[in-house]
This record gives C-alpha cells, structure tokens and sequence, in this order.
C-alpha cells in the first residue's frame, strides 16, 4: 500500500510506493496542505489500480523520473512477457505506450507553471484541469490525443449552459477552457516528439465588449444619493480610475497628501493582497481636489481603525461582491439607471478625462497602460461625442480663413487645379 509523504528538508510531497518489488519515491513541488494530499491520493489510487490490473506503466505516470528507465518496456526481458506479448511487441513497437497520461502530464505541468500565475489565476486553472479537462482527457495519452478530440470537445462545450443561466457559454469562456489544454499539449509535445493537436486551430472570435460609462450628472446624483459610508469610496472610484481590487487593497501608507498622489502597489483579490495586474499597474494617480477631499475625510473614519482606506467594521478589506450586491446595484434601481458593473466607474474616468481635454498619454498613465493604445481602442468613440472633435474643428478653420461656402469651394478647386498642373 502506497503513501504520500513529506520530505523533512523542503516540506514538499512525494509519492511512495511499490511497483515490481522495488520501492519508488517520486518527489513533487507541492506544498503540504490538504487539497494536495487529496490531489496525490487520487493519483496513488489510479496507479495502484494499474499495477494491480497489470497495465502500470512507469513512464507514463512519471515521465521525466530516473526511476523510468528501469522499467521501460524496451528495457524489459522479453523472456518475462508470454510468447503473444512478444511478438507484438516485435512486430508493432508503436502499440507501446510512448507518452505519459494526460492526468499525469497535467500535474507536472500545473507545478511548474503554477510558480508563474497570481493565486486567483492558479485557483481558475486548478478549477479547470479538476472539474473540465481530466474528467475529458485524462486517462488518454497526450500522443494520442487528436485534432478531431479537441474540436469534438469544443464543440461539446459550445452546448453547455453557464453557471446560473439558460445561455450556452460564451466562446471567451471557452478559450479559457482550452487555453491551459492547449499549453498541456504543446508542452507534451515538444518534450515528447510528436506534432500537437492544436496545430491550426484558432481561439473562438470574442465579441469586443463595450464601455458602458456614467454621464457626469448620473455620478453627481449616485454620489448624492449613496450612504455616506461609501460616499468617499464611489468618489475615489469615479475620479480616479483606479480598478477594483486596487482601490479594495488600497493602504494609507501609499497615500501621499503632500504631493497629492495615490501609489498604486498592491491589489486585493479573492479576499488576499497580491501584486498588481501588471507591471506597467504599479503608477502614480494624481488627486483631484474632489478625491484629495475625500480621502481626507476618509482618514478621519478609518485610518486609526485599519491600514486599509476602506474597510468593513473589523478594519479587513471590503468584500467587493458584497458591496456590490448590497449597495452598489440597490443603488442603481432606486436612481432608475441602467444597471452596470462597479466595472464602469473606471471607465467613467477616462471618459472624462477624454472630454476634459486631457494628454492621453498621461490618462494612460493614471490608468494603468503602457501605452496609448488600449486608451484608444477602448474609448475612441467617446472622444467626438464628449469633446466635439469630430471636423467641427476644421469647418471652422476653413470658415474662418477662406470665407462662406461657395468661396471655399472655389478656392479649393483653384488650388485641386494649381496642384494638377504641378
């Protein structure tokens, strides 16, 4: 009977059983904690099935183990397989097992990429892997896995309905799913010699979400009318842009009120700190008087209670989806607006800096891009539709220098006809 174990030096698991009278010890990277004994316990049940039905094979379970070698079926003396396993070994070598299961090679690859991931996205890969891909793959070799099995799948999971609703899953859902098959699979087959499955098939086309933003008397009547707990926080949210875990994990040591910045170091996610989303996150927002405002009657509330700037009654940091559910969208129906994500607020932000005039270079910055060119993409629509840039300009350039209409029209065609003599 097999065991799962912890090395004493490094406080990580092993696996410890016996195959072919030989005591085998595989190490992990993983942690010792519950959810990875129950992980490692699952993996010892499937491989002391296979021995006990006489199908275990060494390097499929454990591909990259020096313990492999020993049992490899090339290395095995043929005098100890019956005359027919023999002969079909000899005469089909490629009926032998060449690439390790896809539960095994999944395990492997989450250790030594989970190293890379913030923990919200190593919970949504491990959610994934447990509940969708391993069900699906997981007792096939990942050789042997096909392009046909994968778009099979696809198409399987195109007809699943979404959590708590009556519509298919989204094809951005979708990819998701089939990112981290994707990356296994890849994976295994540069290790392991053979040609993906994944070779020429493309990420379902995701529909561009748009920004939905509040006009600027709907964020004067939301700040009005919100409880005044929450004043300051929906005021730092609407002038700020900061995202939501940012301003949730916000801390009064990177507030700066002399020079009036808010540093942007940490985020909240899932209930615990962890660095921003990305590098280009970690910035300076300057404060408007409206916010510098707020966040000093903030500090009036809460900054002898808690090294949060906002927090719950117990000084921890506020659960966002209990905000939102409790007074953010109660909030939205009794005003009669459109209900939108907290989301929107951020948005609201750079709309009206756009509006204001405002260097997009420095929006992007106060938001959190390395370059303008999210900015644009995201909110180009709104810049004619706040700021009038959209010719009015030129038309009055041309009016003013050249006169009422038919002179222009007949100054443009003597310079159309000067310019096609040149």
């Amino acid at each position: 009977m097999g065991s799962i174990r912890k090395r004493p030096d490094s406080g990580c698991l092993f696996v410890d059983f016996r195959y072919r009278g030989l005591r085998c010890r595989e190490q992990t990277a993983l942690s010792d904690n519950a959810a990875n004994r129950k992980r490692l316990e699952k993996l010892l049940e499937r491989i002391e099935a296979d021995i006990d039905a006489g199908t275990f094979e060494y390097r499929r379970y454990f591909p990259a183990s020096n313990n492999a070698g020993k049992f490899d079926i090339s290395s095995a003396p043929l005098a100890l397989a019956p005359p027919a396993a023999r002969d079909s070994v000899s005469a089909d070598p490629s009926s032998a097992a060449t690439t390790p299961l896809f539960n095994a090679f999944a395990e492997i690859w989450f250790v030594e990429k989970q190293i890379e991931w913030r923990r919200s996205h190593r919970i949504g890969i491990r959610a994934d892997l447990d509940r969708l891909l391993i069900p699906q793959f997981g007792e096939k070799e990942v050789g042997r896995i096909t392009k046909a099995d994968v778009l099979a799948y696809r198409a399987q999971l195109a007809r699943v309905p979404a959590r708590g609703k009556t519509s298919p899953l989204s094809n951005n859902r979708i990819n998701r799913i089939l990112n981290p098959l994707r990356q296994i699979l890849n994976e295994a087959a540069d290790r392991h010699d053979f040609r993906s499955p994944f070779q020429n098939i493309r990420q379902l086309k995701v529909r561009k979400s748009d920004v939905d933003p509040f006009t600027l008397d709907e964020v004067r009547r939301i700040l009005e009318t919100v409880r005044k707990d929450f004043r300051n926080y929906y005021t730092t949210r609407f002038f700020t842009g900061m995202r939501t875990g940012e301003v949730d994990g916000l801390k009064w040591k990177y507030i700066d009120f002399e020079k009036r910045l808010i540093m942007v170091r940490e985020t909240i996610v899932l209930g615990e700190e962890e660095y921003t989303k990305t590098d280009s996150s970690q910035r300076e927002i300057q404060m408007t008087q409206i916010v510098f405002d707020a966040l000093q009657a903030q500090e009036a509330a809460t900054r002898k209670v808690s090294p949060y700037v906002f927090c719950n009654r117990d000084g921890n940091p506020l659960d966002h989806k209990n905000v939102t559910q409790r007074v953010w969208y109660p909030l939205l129906r009794h005003l009669g607006l459109k209900p939108r994500r907290p989301y929107q607020c951020r948005h609201t932000a750079a709309t009206l800096w756009l509006a204001s005039g405002e260097n997009p270079e420095w929006i992007a910055r106060q938001l959190g891009h390395s370059t303008t060119e999210m900015l644009f993409r995201t909110y180009s629509r709104f810049v004619p539709n706040l700021t009038r840039r959209d010719g009015s300009a030129f038309e009055r350039l041309l009016t003013g220098a050249l006169g009422g209409g038919e002179r222009q029209i007949q100054m443009l065609s003597e310079c159309g006809q000067e310019m096609s003599h040149g």
